[in-house]
């Protein structure tokens, strides 16, 4: 997506560490009609596999997966990073590391809102070390559903997610806009 690449281009900040700040259209402040733009593209590449559900982790990935599931017509859920008290006791659990956070974030995900005759597309902002991604495949796996693919907005290849992914799901993973390189101060696109 061109119009995303330009923001990035534009308003991305590289932090060091490969960490990509897009605060002011993507994760903090969301750009609400790029995210339409956004949305709309990732549930054309995926309507094929016919997804019923669309699952992400919370909080940023949920713009990009709201703006998804309205394109597809799905419903989405989102795998929280605390138990609220109407959640049932016994939930679907995993957890992954958080590269901006620094320490271990646990996914939660109510049996009521996934289960067995799910098609599940995972949509997340990012695809770095996929570890947050893999975390919500196993999630799908508990519950019995199938994975129909995964879609990212932004994909960092030189951190190895592709390939972490690949070598655990045979599925189909989109991302909108590649960044290959982020050494020295740099953004390289792929």
């Amino acid at each position: 997506m061109l119009e995303l690449r330009d923001r990035i281009a534009r308003e991305g900040q590289n932090l060091g560490r490969g960490i990509l700040k897009v605060d002011s259209f993507i994760n903090h402040q969301v750009d609400a009609r790029l995210m339409m733009d956004v949305g709309e593209e990732l549930g054309r590449r995926f309507a094929a596999a016919r997804p019923t559900k669309v699952l992400t982790a919370e909080i940023s990935g949920i713009a990009p997966a709201l703006t998804t599931a309205l394109a597809l017509g799905v419903p989405v859920v989102y795998a929280r990073k605390t138990k609220p008290i109407t959640m049932p006791e016994q939930v679907f659990r995993d957890s992954a590391p958080s590269h901006t956070k620094g320490h271990l974030v646990e996914l939660l995900v109510s049996p009521e809102v996934l289960g067995s005759a799910d098609r599940v597309l995972i949509v997340d902002d990012f695809l770095a070390t996929g570890q947050t991604i893999a975390a919500l495949a196993r999630i799908v796996a508990q519950s019995g559903a199938g994975l129909v693919g995964v879609g990212t907005v932004i994909e960092k290849t030189f951190e190895g997610g592709r390939e972490l992914l690949a070598g655990q799901y045979s599925v189909p993973v989109e991302s909108l806009v590649i960044i290959r390189d982020m050494s020295e101060g740099r953004i390289v696109f792929g």
